[in-house]
């Protein structure tokens, strides 16, 4: 039987509270200048200032058990004023009444009336003036089946209800008018129509209201209604896509015919959303983008930047120029959309071709915000005046037709040097203001591969490092110094060779900090260091001579003696890299490298940036990251001084400039494609884009909106959450507990998340985006050592799992941080990842096996205990693999080569496997054996021993052994028919007796308990499968304990269990000898719930957490 009145605590003792909730935001209204926001049944407040903080100024819960999709203010409070406005607020069959006040610069919500259920949904709320024959506390309320009701909010009771003849359910209604006897209504309905009705108008002899007219034309039912009375136009937006704008005039006088003056496609998915204003129409929907359109229907702005899927409430405040959108990823963002033009774009062709100018452009730079520089296929190079809009002939080589390089790197001062490469080897460097003093250098006997400019840390202001590629890989260094009253003077400085492959030539350069170390990136898409200093510099420097350049360039050789110019290529004395990282990028190649704080970046056309460090001139990746969907080929990253991170890429034909911190598109020009000449270039608030097509230069030029957009609340995740994972509580300097916990979701995303709970905030600490499917498991082991743990840091190791049968492991360490918002400093290192295609496509013979299935999803992980071998150089990291393909799997984490071991594997179950959790047993000989526990969608549990798998494979570590084939599980030891279908959730913990309790949830909401005795010695004696080891002492049920699936259960110290459901409750229940007791139960504000952790919080006292759509952290006490 299931327990009556769940929110009732049936323990004296007993309490459960939410401590925070992020949901997705259903409901956005300006009042004043502050804004209301519905999350779930809570109404949050924030202040519409742009300097002001982003934390919400007020909180309160206004709703029970309903999400809140409405709020409408009964008198338009005016801003910074001081008295109090009463607010309505209505979601689902809820209603309740607020009174909001702000003074002293103190917000305050106070309820005036509490919140009621009503026997239908509320689509709309209008506030009524009062007369004889409404008091003025009064509203009108559209409900779901098509009726409009006379509340009254003092008395909490219907005073009237009027039914329409159009007998139909609802998607949307919008009611119109102040007075009862004047009220309309506009309903969306079940039909595709627009029918329009009044309250006031005499009923049938059926006690039904005739409407006063039917609009059709949408394809799909209707989502929102807006009504503009000052132009007479009626808005809706539908689920064919399409924003559809009627010429209504008044509502009360309806033409015989009403006109569809307007329809707009924009939108890619369903359109949720529209608000008309005075001069614009502003559009929200399900594919995460809010459109701005003129009343002629051009798409005036569009801004894109929520995670996911949908925005689901939009406010505008049009004196500001502001929109506010509020997203399914719990986030809310303010945009302007009041500005000159379109982001204050201009699109400015050049108008090369000309009989007066030589040649078609072949390379362009620009020099600064104001000057485009080009050199041609005929050896000419001119510059153009944005300012002037005119063409100057800087200089012309015949030498440098055809083929020709051009770098440019900006000096103190505002001058610039340039220099060129052509097919024969040369390099030709000069200043742009004296381009007659060009000097020419013949370096190479074949083409000159490529040119880069980089800076030195400690070098002259007037003096740049030239990067020159040859043939045969030789990397040539030069420093060239240009000061205002001397000649131009260069300076070899070292030779570098490298490393062999096809097209053996660098793409760029940067030196570290230090300066001590050049950081290069090759064609092959490799990553190297080379170094700069050696203990024979200064020997060297006094034994230089000089090259044979020419006449005219002052040179001096240095650390390379014996170098004849033009260089062969043969007996060289060169070096090699100190470090290699052979084709990180893939074979397409490094595009750019860069030095910012501690870390050391790079970009390549596969798609990815990387993070890597420097640790004994050393390099080491850190992590990958992927910045958008479609981004596949970077070009670079711009670090602000805010910390934000922006990225340069090619999305199609279009160059992109994107936000990663923001997730936003900043800049997208229709280029036609990285693969032709281009410069980019930022100059205050402006962004300059140039680039060569069909003969002709062709410069975009944007300026930033003010403000551009602002962030209110931060997004979580873009879907669904599937699972979540503690990684440890750390103290910060503060004396604040922090909780810190990993969460995935079906947005192939890994959020870490700091949750303090004094403040009840919670921040991201840091993405994961290495997934190419969703998120579906999470497991931690702690690996802390005592130093850390004295310092009061934490270092684990992570593991998330997913669809393409994709796993990835990380090393997270976490310490106290005193400059941040959330005290806490997390670091991520990428160690491994495996994927089981991969593996097939390694594997030998591949031919005569079935291939493995693609689509293969790790449906559940568990990380094994460290077997304890004295022998082991550290602890071995097992995962047990719970797999959709009807197999278990069992990895091990071979941390120094970076890879996941396949060990062993089992295909028992021959369906799709649900969960895995494991356990040792102590043995006599205070040794301990390794089980596991399986559970499948037939309901059934499995326990394997797979003590003899682990010592096999801690063997073969021991004799360093690279390549094995995987071994079998077996069979299980014991299996027991838990329930009747699939089991969500599973959960083995040993108790102080030494038996294990074993408790387990399935999709028919039963709990199943089972206490087994494993008996470790028997085990071990027989050596069989007969499961004589591990027998049953007792086990119960508990029929339907939940509504719905059971996604969650978790065993707590000492005879309790907490689990939730589909359902949304979270249950406590009092473990007895044969039966579950209910204890106590929460109703939880997350939908689709999918997963449950808890751990322990104070005595007696767990802190859990609830995620699904949203996510809910939890505080329950006995």
């Amino acid at each position: 039987m299931r327990e009556p009145a769940r929110d009732r605590i049936s323990h004296p003792s007993a309490a459960m509270e939410t401590e925070l909730l992020l949901a997705p935001i259903t409901a956005l209204e300006i009042v004043g200048d502050h804004l209301m926001a519905g999350e779930g049944p809570n109404i949050t407040i924030y202040p519409l200032e742009p300097d002001a903080i982003q934390s919400p100024r007020c909180f309160k819960q206004a709703l029970h058990n309903d999400n809140i999709h409405g709020i409408k203010e009964q008198q338009k409070l005016a801003p910074e004023a001081k008295e109090a406005t009463t607010l309505a607020v209505f979601g689902g069959k809820s209603l309740a009444v607020i009174e909001f006040s702000l003074q002293n610069s103190t917000i305050k919500l106070a309820e005036l009336f509490p919140s009621c259920e009503l026997h239908d949904w509320i689509w709309d709320l209008q506030w009524l003036e009062g007369s004889t024959e409404t008091p003025p506390s009064c509203v009108a309320l559209a409900l779901g089946h098509n009726s409009v009701a006379l509340y009254d909010c003092v008395g909490q009771r219907i005073l009237q209800e009027v039914h329409c003849q159009e007998k139909c359910i609802l998607y949307s209604a919008h009611l119109v008018g102040s007075r009862w006897d004047s009220l309309v209504l506009v309903a969306g309905t079940v039909f595709n129509q627009l029918v329009i009705w009044c309250a006031a108008d005499p009923a049938d002899d059926t006690g039904r209201v005739r409407p006063r007219g039917r609009i059709s034309g949408h394809h799909g039912v209707i989502f929102s209604i807006c009504y503009l009375e000052s132009k007479g136009i009626l808005a809706s937006a539908s689920d064919d896509r399409s924003l559809r704008l009627w010429g209504v005039g008044n509502l009360r006088v309806l033409p015989d015919h009403i006109p569809c003056f307007l329809v707009c496609y924009g939108h890619q998915s369903r359109v949720w959303s529209v608000r008309l204003l005075n001069d614009y129409v502003v559009s929200i929907g399900e594919d995460s983008a809010c459109l701005v359109w003129s009343y002629q229907g051009e798409i005036v702005r569009s801004f894109k930047g929520h995670k996911g899927r949908g925005l689901r409430a939009v406010a505008v405040h049009e004196s500001r120029g502001c929109v506010f959108t509020g997203g399914a990823d719990s986030g809310i963002r303010c945009w302007h959309f009041k500005g000159p033009g379109t982001n204050g774009s201009s699109l400015l062709q050049l108008n090369f071709p000309s009989p007066q100018r030589k040649g078609s452009p072949r390379v362009v730079k620009l020099v600064g915000a104001g000057h485009v520089l080009l050199a041609t296929d005929a050896g000419a190079v001119y510059l153009f005046d944005l300012t002037s809009k005119a063409w100057t002939l800087v200089l012309e080589d015949a030498a440098y037709r055809s083929y020709s390089l051009l770098e440019v790197s900006e000096l103190a001062g505002g001058d610039v040097l340039c220099a060129m490469g052509n097919i024969s080897g040369q390099v030709k460097l000069f200043l742009l203001r004296h381009p007659a003093q060009a000097k020419d250098l013949q370096l190479f006997e074949e083409k000159v591969h490529r040119l880069s400019w980089s800076s030195r840390p400690g070098q002259d202001l007037h003096t740049r490092s030239l990067f020159v590629s040859g043939s045969a890989g030789v990397l040539l260094w030069l420093e060239v110094s240009c000061h205002p009253l001397s000649a131009v003077t260069v300076v070899v400085k070292r030779c570098f060779l490298l490393p062999p492959c096809k097209h053996r030539w660098h793409t760029c350069t940067a030196f570290l900090p230090q300066g001590d170390l050049l950081l290069c990136g090759d064609r092959r898409g490799s990553l190297m260091l080379f170094a700069c200093r050696s203990p024979l510099d200064s020997e060297q420097e006094k034994a230089s001579g000089r090259g044979d350049f020419g006449d005219s360039v002052s040179v001096t050789v240095h650390d390379g003696p014996g170098l004849d110019f033009p260089i062969r290529g043969e007996g060289l004395p060169t070096e090699g890299p100190v470090s290699l990282i052979f084709g990180l990028h893939g074979k397409t190649g490094v595009t750019s490298v860069a030095c910012h704080r501690d870390f050391v970046y790079s970009t390549g056309r596969d798609g990815c940036y990387r993070q890597l460090q420097v640790v004994g001139r050393q390099l080491r990746v850190l992590r990958k990251q992927k910045p958008c969907k479609g981004l596949e080929w970077l070009e670079g990253l711009r670090f602000g001084s805010d910390g934000s991170t922006r990225v340069l890429g090619f999305h199609a034909g279009c160059f992109v400039l994107w936000d990663a911190s923001s997730n936003e598109t900043l800049l997208s020009v229709p280029c036609g494609g990285g693969h032709r000449s281009w410069s980019y270039t930022r100059s205050l608030s402006a962004e300059t884009f140039a680039y060569v097509r069909s003969r002709d230069v062709v410069v975009h030029h944007s300026k930033d909106m003010p403000n551009g957009q602002r962030a209110l609340k931060e997004s979580l995740h873009g879907r669904e959450l599937t699972c979540v994972c503690r990684l440890g509580t750390l103290r910060t300097s503060r004396q604040d507990l922090v909780s810190v916990f990993a969460t995935g979701s079906e947005d192939n995303m890994v959020n870490i998340l700091a949750f303090e709970a004094r403040f009840r905030t919670l921040t991201q600490l840091t993405a994961i985006g290495d997934h190419i499917s969703s998120v579906r498991a999470l497991a931690v082991v702690e690996r802390s050592s005592a130093i850390q743990q004295e310092a009061g840091s934490t270092s684990s190791v992570l593991f998330s799992a997913g669809g393409r049968a994709q796993i990835e492991c990380y090393c997270v360490r976490l310490s106290p941080d005193h400059g941040s918002s959330s005290g806490v400093l997390c670091r991520l290192v990428h160690l491994a990842s495996h994927r089981l295609d991969e593996q097939w496509d390694r594997m030998k013979n591949r031919h005569k096996l079935v291939k493995m299935d693609p689509e293969t999803r790790y449906m559940s992980i568990a990380v094994l205990a460290s077997p304890e071998d004295a022998e082991l150089p550290g602890p071995l990291v097992f995962l047990a693999a719970a797999c959709s393909d009807g197999s278990v799997r069992l990895f091990l984490l071979l941390e120094h080569s970076q890879k996941l071991w396949l060990v062993a594997e089992s295909f028992h179950h021959q369906r799709c496997v649900l969960k895995v959790q494991g356990f040792t047993c102590k043995t006599a000989d205070r040794g301990r054996r390794h089980y596991l526990a399986s559970a499948a969608t037939d309901g059934g549990i499995a326990f394997w021993d797979i003590t003899a798998t682990v010592d096999c494979a801690t063997e073969a570590i021991k004799a360093e052994v690279r390549e094995m084939k995987p071994l079998a599980l077996g069979t299980p030891v014991f299996t027991i028919q838990a329930h009747s279908c699939g089991v969500n959730s599973l959960h083995v913990q040993e108790r102080a007796s030494g038996h294990f309790l074993v408790a387990s949830g399935s999709d028919d909401g039963s709990i199943h308990i089972c206490v087994i005795d494993v008996n470790a010695e028997s085990l071990a004696n027989q050596g069989t499968t007969g499961g004589a080891g591990i027998r049953v002492l007792r086990k119960f049920s508990r029929l339907c304990a939940h509504a719905a699936h059971v996604t969650g259960v978790r065993l707590l110290h000492p005879d309790y269990l907490l689990s939730v459901s589909v359902d949304q409750r979270l249950t406590l229940w009092c473990l007895g000898e044969d039966s579950l007791s209910f204890v106590c139960s929460k109703f939880c504000h997350v939908a689709d719930v999918a997963a449950l952790e808890c751990w322990e919080s104070g005595q007696h006292g767990w802190r859990s957490v609830v995620c699904g759509q949203g996510l809910e952290v939890l505080w329950c006490k006995v």
